[in-house]
């Protein structure tokens, strides 16, 4: 049996701890980010019952001695750099996850470092004295068992699942620990008696696929008994990302074609920033009914990871492509973000055309609370209104890189 040695570190309600932070008045108070939406509570503020993606004049109602501070993007990004720079110096395998939270590969470091927890508990401590930050750790032999772990020694926590006693851990848990496990999915298990983990690693194949598909059961039951042979790897670097989809037969009107091009961009700026990348380059494709293709693209002044910002750039190559589409029979759209840098490269301030000072720090928090809502309670929880009655085309395999 292989031993523990899979890290997950995930940084303690990340954006609120920030703040708490830079700003010593905050400490020890319930502080939300974001005014609007709640783009981050404090431990304090969770407490009370606030949670992120929750209206901000709710969650006033709920709370109104807390602090509401504006998000800082750029604090964050620098905090996180900080943070990586550590995990770099503790593991020589890190896969990022996201701005606050990555796997770490220890195994066979024990004559250099420590053991695997031993190298968890010092993560945590150069965290706090290095960045200032709370961080929860979990140590376990798959990346499923470590991300729970972590999950469950929150706030601020070390949680070790040993060799042997992963189902003594998981099996106590409700069916929501399983990754892919929704509210769909929760209503369907439900229905057929099954509310834990255990009772899910007990139920039959057959049984399960029946309910949810034969590979969504293959998968919760390989969870479910503790299987995940995923190794920690690093990520590669996306030279571009990009997502298209195909037409119904004879829908492409205008304002059709507007909004299967905003739900492109909708899907890949999202994706652009969950992988902490800006771009520079924004291109779309066309293919006609007689296989014939077409591409236009435009290089941006400054890198932008801003939905509205990469949609009216869309919006500009599909115009100067008008009279093409008019003239042949349009049957598939693709939009692309290439030339990426770093997020941080971003120019948070900068005003959108035509719109007041500080509309880019107001897109940016707009973005990353639509980001939390949808990663929350699925893709399509929200539509903009010209899809709401729109056919949204056929999706078809993404091409990226």
């Amino acid at each position: 049996m292989s031993a523990a040695s899979i890290l997950h570190a995930d940084l303690d309600a990340f954006y609120a701890s920030v703040e708490q932070r830079d700003d010593p008045a905050l400490r020890g108070r319930p502080v939300i980010v974001g005014t609007g939406v709640v783009l981050a509570a404090s431990y304090e503020a969770k407490a009370l019952g606030i949670y992120t993606t929750m209206n901000g004049r709710d969650a006033l109602r709920i709370c109104p001695e807390a602090a509401v501070v504006a998000p800082r993007m750029e604090a964050y990004s620098k905090a996180s750099k900080a943070v990586y720079e550590i995990f770099h110096d503790t593991a020589p395998v890190v896969e990022g996850i996201s701005i606050d939270e990555a796997f770490l590969e220890v195994g066979g470091m024990e004559h250099i470092s420590g053991t695997p927890p031993q190298i968890a508990a010092t993560l945590r401590e150069r965290v706090l004295a290095e960045a200032g930050l709370p961080i929860s750790v979990g140590v376990a032999r798959t990346k499923f068992l470590a991300k729970v772990a972590s999950g469950a020694s929150k706030p601020d926590g070390l949680l070790v699942v040993e060799p042997g006693r992963e189902s003594e851990f998981l099996h106590p848990l409700p069916i929501q620990a399983l990754w892919g496990v929704g509210k769909v999915t929760t209503g369907k298990l439900n229905d057929m008696g099954i509310r834990t983990v255990g009772d899910v690693a007990r139920s039959s194949r057959v049984r399960l696929a029946a309910a949810i598909g034969e590979s969504s059961a293959d998968h919760l039951l390989d969870l479910a008994s503790g299987r995940d042979p995923r190794p920690v790897s690093p990520r590669e670097r996306r030279k571009s990302i990009g997502a298209q989809s195909a037409f119904p037969r004879g829908s492409r009107s205008e304002s059709e074609v507007d909004s299967l091009a905003a739900a492109l961009v909708d899907r890949t700026a999202r994706r652009l920033r969950e992988a902490g990348r800006a771009c520079r380059t924004v291109s779309i494709s066309l293919r006609f009914g007689d296989f014939s293709r077409a591409s236009r693209a435009h290089t941006l002044p400054f890198p932008t990871d801003q939905t509205e910002t990469i949609l009216a750039a869309v919006r500009e190559l599909f115009d100067a492509s008008r009279e093409e589409i008019e003239e042949k029979d349009l049957s598939l759209i693709g939009v692309s973000l290439g030339n990426l840098e770093q997020a941080d490269t971003v120019q948070m301030e900068l005003p959108l055309a035509g719109k007041p000072d500080g509309s880019g720090r107001e897109s940016a928090a707009l973005d990353q609370a639509v980001d939390d809502v949808r990663s929350r309670f699925g893709e399509g929880v929200i539509k903009r209104a010209s899809m709401i009655d729109a056919d949204q085309g056929v999706p078809v395999p993404t091409l990226e890189d």
